[in-house]
């Protein structure tokens, strides 16, 4: 598996494991992506994927307008001229591109994806197969600063920008987050596919979107500054409001979600109308079993006593412990650094290659929250002779998972909804479509897109 570079052979490329904005002046960090120095070429590119900056491109992939207005699937290739891509240098390295250009974005969203694709292979055992295989061999990852979002579908990945009141953009390129929860959509999508229009769930596009961020939560704790400097500000009390649990991935909603959320099932037993805001039991209660399970560690080593973790897991009903939790935790951690370390990167670990054995077991159709709880409880038991079946239990039940049904859906899907968005479209979606005239299609095919 690729790593934070330490003299590891492959490919370097610079990462900032969280946008500059938030720690202006902090460096990006110098990663090894796990293939061979020259097997990545201009652009970047490679056998799996593709970036490219095209020019004159004014929207992003899905179903568009035509030149005469006739509305159509938009899909990859591009077809219209690109930017100069990104060169490598004559040792095969990404490393060397200056901060601040063009050319860095690109290359930075390039080793952003190959970094968690490492990652989650490495969990998979396998290589992580493309829903739109069928069609493309590679992704195409497309730089379109004028959108207001980043996103992914059949093919690609588009990477834009937040556009603010104020008038000022933040580039999703640098934004570690939003590529690797984009990219978590992929992964979902390859192993479990896309569910049948009758057989789709609401529950199924809120797994998409927990999926997602903890993808991106474990995938950041791969970058030592991300590790290091989390349990510095904590001391390892990780239920503490801190930025491991603070999601950078922005809707066109400009909404922001926290892993360490309260929110349970009884929320949308009336009904739901947003599969961002439906994903967060879900998410909760994964973070909350990452946390037991990082606990569970330090329990074992010796680190913190059994009675600190019981109060901590219970925090949420006893507010008025967290200065005696927080004071045990500020007395173990100076002397333990490294022990504490081992813990947290045990636990990331654990639940990374669960959650691949679970989501490899998981089908689209009629989806309920419930098949993650009791799958993670059936590959846990084979997988850990069932050590975490008291942390994936607890965590589902406090959530209510299995114990209150969500009401229906209160309002179709708006522009934020993934549910009928280009995520989801595939290329016999066509057919649904108006027929164009022969003069309309020739016009397309020469690049009036």
């Amino acid at each position: 598996m690729q790593s934070v570079d330490r003299g590891i052979r492959g490919t370097r490329f610079r990462l900032f494991p969280q946008p500059p904005l938030l720690h202006p002046g902090r460096p990006p960090q110098v990663v090894t992506i796990a293939v061979p120095a020259g097997s990545i070429g201009p652009g970047p590119s490679d056998g799996r994927i593709y970036l490219i900056d095209p020019i004159g491109k004014h929207g992003p992939y899905g179903v568009r307008p035509g030149p005469y207005g006739t509305p159509h699937l938009d899909l990859p290739p591009w077809r219209g001229p690109i930017h100069r891509p990104v060169l490598p240098d004559a040792n095969g390295h990404f490393d060397h591109i200056p901060i601040g250009t063009p050319e860095f974005e690109r290359a930075h969203v390039f080793g952003a994806i190959r970094f968690v694709l490492g990652i989650w292979e490495h969990y998979f055992g396998r290589p992580i197969e493309w829903h739109f295989a069928r069609h493309f061999e590679r992704l195409e990852v497309v730089m379109l600063p004028g959108f207001d979002n980043a996103h992914v579908g059949y093919g690609f990945m588009e990477v834009g920008a937040a556009h603010f009141e104020d008038g000022t953009v933040e580039p999703f390129a640098l934004n570690f987050d939003v590529i690797a929860h984009e990219f978590g959509h992929l992964i979902i999508y390859g192993t479990l596919g896309v569910p049948q229009p009758e057989t789709q769930s609401g529950e199924y596009f809120g797994f998409q979107e927990a999926a997602a961020d903890i993808t991106a939560l474990i995938s950041a704790l791969h970058f030592d500054t991300m590790i290091d400097g989390l349990l510095e500000e904590t001391s390892g009390n990780l239920y503490t409001f801190n930025e491991l649990s603070r999601f950078a991935e922005i809707s066109t909603t400009k909404q922001i979600r926290l892993a360490a959320n309260a929110v349970k099932m009884s929320a949308f037993a009336a009904g739901w109308d947003d599969e961002h805001l439906l994903s967060q039991p879900l998410t909760g209660a994964l973070f909350d079993i990452f946390i037991d399970m990082f606990q569970e560690n330090l329990v074992a080593r010796g680190l913190i006593e059994r009675d600190v973790a019981e109060l901590a897991r219970v925090i949420e009903g006893n507010p008025g412990n967290e200065v005696r939790i927080q004071a045990a935790f500020d007395a173990a951690y100076p002397d333990a650094r490294l022990e504490f370390r081992d813990a947290l990167i045990g636990a990331r670990d654990t639940l990374g290659r669960l959650l691949a054995a679970a989501w490899q077991r998981l089908s689209p159709d009629y989806f309920s929250f419930v098949d993650v709880g009791e799958t993670l409880l059936k590959v846990d038991a084979a997988m850990a002779g069932g050590r975490h079946q008291r942390e994936i239990t607890d965590s589902f039940v406090w959530r209510e998972i299995g114990r209150v049904t969500i009401g229906p859906r209160l309002k179709p899907p708006d522009a934020a909804s993934h549910a009928f968005s280009a995520r989801t479209l595939v290329p016999e979606f066509r057919h649904r479509l108006p027929k164009m005239t022969f003069r309309e299609q020739m016009a397309i095919a020469r690049g009036a897109r």
